[in-house]
C-alpha cells in the first residue's frame, strides 16, 4: 500500500508513536519554528524558563507583524524584547514593516517536506508549498525550539481531489469557501486535509497558500498540497530553487475519505457574518450596499492578489460612500507594487495604503462604522473581530472586494466583463535586510525586558477534589477572540494579570471580577460551553488568563484542537459531556464538585460531577494521552518539562 503525502513527511520525522493508529498520540521532529509578536513574547519567556542556551531546530524566527502600530510603550518594549532574545538564543528576527509572518515564510523560508510549528493558527499557509505546517500554542512551540517533539493525535487524512480548472473570476478564495460550506468550522478535529488531483497543477503556490491558510477555519490540524513544477517555479522566482524537492502521494495511497471538487463548477462565493462557514454564492447577496472594503491579510496579500486589485482599480475611483484600505502582505510585495506602478494606481483610485501587517484582520485599526457592511479578504469574520461589535463583515476574494469598492455594492464579478490578465515576473525582488540573524556572540547580548513583561504563568497540580462554581455559561462557536480579545488589548499579552481583566469581555465583561472573587475565596472555577469551544486563533492566553483567574476545568460539548492542547498545557482539564443534553440542566453560578480526580484520570474513567445546587449529577469524559494526564497532574507543560529535564 502506498503512502499519502502527509504519511511520507510524518514517517521521515516520527520520533514517537504509531501514525497508523488514528487518534493515538504521535510525536514528530520539528524543523522550523515560527512565532509572532502577539504570541511570541510569551513563547520566548517560556523558552527562557526551560534554561536551554540555544534553539535546537534547523531554523527559528520571530516575526513582528501584529501590533506594529505600537500604541503605547508596551508594544515597542515587547518588540525589542523579541529582538534581543532572538539575538541571544539563535533565532532570526523579522522587523516590523517587513510583513506578515505567513507571507514572508512562504516567500523566503518554506521548504517542501519539512515540518513547521508556529504559534499562530494560520501557520498551515506554508502547506501550500508542501510543508507540514501546524499551528500550536506558544508553549508547544517553545518546547520544539528546545528540541522537543511536537505531540498530536495521529491524524485522519482526508483527500480533497481537485479536477478541472477555475473559470474566469473564480478564485482560490472561492475554493476554500466552498470547502468551508461543505465541512463547516466544527467537527474536523484530528483531520489533515491533503489536496490532490489534476486540478492542483492549475493553481499557483500563492493560490494554494490561500486555501491552506483558511484550512485553519475548518478546525483541521493542517492542510497540504504536493510539491510539483508550480512549486519549483515559485521557489525559483524567489531564488531558492536549490531547496526544492518533488513530493506527492503515491497513486495507491489510502485515505479516510475522498472529497471531489470540480473547479469548473466553483462560483464566486462569500462568507456572511459572523462565521467563515456561513457561505453562499455571491449571487445570493448581490446588491447589498458596501461601506468599507479591506484587502490584504495573510490570506490574500500576494503579488498576484494585489496585481488583480490594481488592474481592477486602474483608471477608476472609489464609490464616494466606500472606504478602501489595502495592506500588501510583505515588503517584497510592497516594493514590487511600487516599482511597477501598481501602488500609484491604488493611491490614485482613492485607496488608503496600510503597513504590511495583520492590522485590520485582528481589529488593530480600520474598524468600520456602526452597522457598516465591510467586505474583507481576510480569513475570519467572527463577531467583534473587526474591532467593533456592530460591524457586518463579509469574506470575499480580492477581485470581488475591488469591484465592490468601485460599485458601492456587492457585485457578481462575472457581470463586470472579462477579468484582467496577470503576468507575474520570473524573478522577485529579494531584500532580506529587515530579517536580522542571531548574534555569533550570544554571551555579549543582554535580553531587555520592559515593565509590561512578566514571567510565564504556572499552575499547581490538579487536585484530587475540585470544588467551585460555573463562572460562565456560553453557547456554541466561542472563539479565542471571545475569550481573550485581540485588537489593542493584545499589548498586554506579556502581562497576564492585566490581560486577564478582559477575559470574555465581548460576552460578559463581569466574568473576570466574578472569577477572581471565587479564586480569592479559595474556590476554583468552571467554564461551561457548547459545541466547538475555543475555535480560531492559537492564542494560548485564552487558557493562561482563565487559569490565572482560577479556572480549573472547561466542560463543553466539544473543544477545538489547539485550544484543548493549550488548556492541558496550563493545567486546565478539558472535559466533554458524556451526554450533551446535560448542558441544558446546568446554569451559571451552579456549584459543582468532582471527587477522585487523580485516580479517575490515571485509570481512564469518566469523571462524575455533582451539581450541589440542584442535587443532580452527570458524567464527563476526556480524550487524554498518558503524557497529557501527567502534564495535568504536574500542573502544566512547563512544570512537566522542567521535571523531565
Amino acid at each position: 500500500m502506498g503512502l499519502s503525502l502527509v504519511e511520507k513527511i510524518i514517517r521521515d520525522h516520527l520520533v514517537y508513536g504509531d501514525p497508523k493508529k488514528s487518534g493515538t498520540e504521535i510525536g514528530i521532529k520539528i524543523d522550523h519554528t515560527l512565532t509572532q509578536d502577539a504570541t511570541g513574547t510569551m513563547a520566548c519567556l517560556q523558552f527562557e524558563a526551560l534554561g536551554i542556551p540555544r534553539v535546537k531546530t534547523e531554523f527559528a524566527i520571530n516575526y513582528v507583524d501584529h501590533n506594529t502600530m505600537q500604541m503605547g510603550f508596551e508594544n515597542a518594549d515587547d518588540h525589542f524584547y523579541l529582538q534581543t532574545v532572538a539575538s541571544k538564543y539563535g533565532i532570526y528576527f523579522s522587523k516590523a514593516g517587513n510583513g506578515i509572518c505567513h507571507q514572508i515564510h512562504l516567500e523566503r523560508f518554506a521548504v517542501p517536506g519539512k515540518t513547521l510549528l508556529g504559534s499562530d493558527s494560520h501557520t498551515p499557509t506554508c502547506g501550500g508549498m508542501g510543508m507540514l505546517a501546524i499551528g500550536a500554542g506558544g508553549l508547544d512551540v517553545a518546547i520544539a525550539m528546545g528540541g522537543g517533539p511536537f505531540y498530536f493525535p495521529a491524524p485522519k487524512i482526508v483527500k480533497i481531489e481537485l479536477t478541472g480548472k477555475l473559470k474566469p473570476w473564480s478564485s482560490a478564495k472561492d475554493i476554500i469557501l466552498t470547502v468551508l460550506k461543505l465541512l463547516t468550522t466544527k467537527g474536523n478535529v484530528g483531520i489533515i486535509a491533503e489536496y490532490g488531483g489534476d486540478g492542483v497543477k492549475t493553481l499557483s503556490v500563492t493560490e494554494r497558500a490561500t486555501i491552506t491558510n483558511m484550512g485553519a477555519e475548518l478546525g483541521v490540524t493542517t492542510s497540504i498540497f504536493p510539491s510539483d513544477e508550480r512549486t519549483y517555479e515559485y521557489m525559483k522566482a524567489q531564488g531558492r530553487e536549490k531547496n526544492w524537492i518533488p513530493l506527492e502521494a503515491d497513486p495507491d495511497a489510502q485515505y479516510e475519505r475522498i472529497i471531489k471538487i470540480d473547479l469548473n463548477e466553483i462560483e464566486p462565493m462569500v462568507a456572511k457574518p459572523h462565521s467563515p462557514d456561513n457561505v453562499v454564492k455571491i449571487s445570493e447577496v448581490e446588491g447589498i450596499k458596501v461601506d468599507q472594503v479591506a484587502i490584504g491579510s495573510c490570506t490574500n496579500s500576494s503579488l498576484h492578489d494585489m496585481s488583480m486589485v490594481a488592474k481592477i482599480l486602474e483608471g477608476k475611483t472609489l464609490h464616494p460612500e466606500v472606504s478602501l484600505v489595502i495592506a500588501p502582505g510583505s515588503k517584497q510585495v510592497f516594493k514590487m507594487l511600487a516599482d511597477n506602478g501598481m501602488l500609484a494606481v491604488m493611491i490614485s483610485a482613492g485607496a488608503r495604503i496600510a503597513e504590511s501587517a495583520c492590522g485590520f484582520c485582528i481589529g488593530l485599526g480600520h474598524s468600520p462604522r456602526t452597522n457598516a457592511v465591510s467586505l474583507r479578504t481576510n480569513n475570519r469574520n467572527f463577531y467583534g473581530r473587526a474591532g467593533s461589535n456592530f460591524a457586518n463583515v463579509y469574506l470575499v476574494s480580492p477581485a470581488v472586494a475591488a469591484i465592490a469598492a468601485i460599485t458601492g455594492v456587492i457585485t457578481d464579478p462575472r457581470k463586470y466583463g472579462d477579468p484582467p490578465q496577470i503576468n507575474l515576473p520570473g524573478n522577485f525582488i529579494i531584500d532580506d535586510s529587515m530579517i536580522l540573524p542571531p548574534s555569533n556572540n550570544p554571551d555579549s547580548v543582554t535580553v531587555v525586558r520592559g515593565p509590561n513583561i512578566g514571567q510565564p504563568a504556572k499552575n499547581t497540580p490538579v487536585p484530587d477534589q475540585i470544588h467551585g462554581k460555573i463562572i460562565i455559561k456560553v453557547g456554541d462557536k466561542i472563539t479565542t477572540d471571545h475569550i481573550c480579545p485581540a485588537g489593542a488589548k493584545l499589548k498586554y499579552r506579556s502581562n497576564i494579570p492585566k490581560y486577564a481583566e478582559f477575559v470574555f469581555e465581548p460576552v460578559d465583561p463581569d466574568f473576570p471580577a466574578r472569577a477572581a472573587r471565587e479564586r480569592d475565596n479559595g474556590n476554583q472555577g468552571f467554564i461551561l460551553a457548547g459545541e466547538s469551544y475555543g475555535q480560531g486563533s492559537s492564542r494560548e492566553h485564552a487558557a493562561i488568563c482563565p487559569m490565572y483567574l482560577g479556572i480549573r476545568a472547561v466542560i463543553a460539548k466539544s473543544i477545538e484542537r489547539i485550544h484543548s492542547a493549550n488548556l492541558i498545557n496550563f493545567g486546565i482539564i478539558p472535559l466533554i459531556f458524556e451526554k450533551p443534553e446535560d448542558y441544558d440542566t446546568i446554569n451559571q453560578d451552579d456549584e459543582l464538585e468532582i471527587s477522585g480526580v487523580n485516580n479517575a484520570l490515571l485509570n481512564n474513567r469518566p469523571l462524575k460531577i455533582i451539581n450541589k445546587t440542584n442535587g443532580s449529577q452527570f458524567q464527563a469524559t476526556y480524550n487524554l494521552t498518558e503524557r497529557q494526564k501527567n502534564i495535568l497532574l504536574a500542573g502544566g507543560l512547563l512544570n512537566y518539562t522542567c521535571r523531565q529535564a
